[in-house]
């Protein structure tokens, strides 16, 4: 069957068109993705303008349109930590549902990881042992770790590129001060998280998902997108290390003239490599792999398992 993944995160809304059965592999057939920070909109008290809310209308039904023309029979709507956070949350809900008709699933924080997870151990498949999942997100940024499909750890945390860019990073460059201040407590927040996971052993095998670990490998040498998911992409502590003060030192047009960087997320890279950074650091990882698959695979692969038990 065709099936579409509406996904309605802090940076992006993406509907992810497969064709998928349960037990094969799903096969994107198309991507359609709209950029609208819903992590840099909303006002002092935490709630999504009303502006806010009328472009996620608009690109919910621009979304719905393309799925539609696909030929999607079974779409699976969700929203993540933007949407979940927001002040307004149910209001938002009720008039995307109103206007729209989608019922937008929020997630919680520890669905995310748990999914995420779900999505990078079929990837990976068994042979990779106990698995420590890193992910990035505008909004939060998840950790989960074990060695089945379940793991057994899984937390979420207000660490997300666009969140931290728009409340702690204001200036173009940033200012070298609010960049240490953005370190400590990046570090101090991941810090806490850690004896959580450590009391589980050393993960075999430690892969990150998102668009901003991919651009940090992507700058430290990885493969470009267009040569396929298969080729292996890896990210080195030591090579991140180098490029965090250059990057802290760029204004955001310089960034985007980076390898590997859009222009729409150049802004928010900074945040990002000291998050990417601090949890390489504080867990003791080396070097990890880029994984393809994430939360919208999560998702669908989720889907699938349920279609096969019915």
């Amino acid at each position: 069957m065709r099936l579409g993944v509406l996904d309605v995160g802090s940076n992006t809304v993406h509907l992810l068109v497969v064709d998928a059965h349960p037990g094969a592999c799903p096969l994107p057939a198309h991507s359609h993705k709209a950029e609208l920070r819903l992590a840099q909109l909303l006002d002092p008290d935490g709630a999504i303008g009303t502006d806010g809310v009328d472009r996620l209308i608009s690109v919910v039904t621009e979304a719905l349109q393309a799925a539609e023309d696909k030929g999607v029979e079974d779409l699976l709507p969700f929203a993540t930590s933007a949407v979940r956070e927001a002040g307004n949350a149910d209001e938002v809900l009720a008039r995307v549902r109103a206007e729209t008709g989608v019922e937008l699933t929020v997630l919680t924080g520890a669905d995310e990881a748990r999914l995420t997870f779900l999505a990078a151990r079929r990837w990976f498949g068994w042979s990779v042992g106990k698995l420590l999942v890193l992910d990035i997100g505008g909004g939060s940024l998840e950790i989960a770790y074990g060695i089945d499909e379940e793991p057994d750890a899984a937390v979420s945390l207000p660490l997300g590129a666009g969140r931290l860019t728009a409340g702690r990073l204001p200036g173009d460059p940033p200012d070298p001060d609010d960049v240490r201040a953005l370190r400590r407590h990046v570090r101090t927040e991941i810090a806490r998280t850690v004896g959580e996971f450590s009391r589980f052993g050393a993960p075999d095998h430690v892969v990150a998902t998102s668009k901003t670990f991919k651009q940090l490998a992507r700058l430290t040498g990885a493969a470009r997108s267009a040569e396929g998911l298969y080729v292996q992409r890896e990210l080195k502590r030591s090579s991140l290390e180098s490029w965090v003060p250059r990057l802290a030192a760029m204004s955001t047009a310089e960034r985007a003239e980076l390898p590997g960087v859009s222009e729409g997320r150049a802004n928010q890279l900074v945040a990002g490599a000291l998050v990417a950074e601090a949890a390489m650091d504080l867990f003791g990882v080396e070097t990890l792999e880029i994984c393809p698959w994430a939360l919208r695979e999560g998702v669908i692969l989720r889907r699938l398992d349920h279609m096969g038990q019915e």
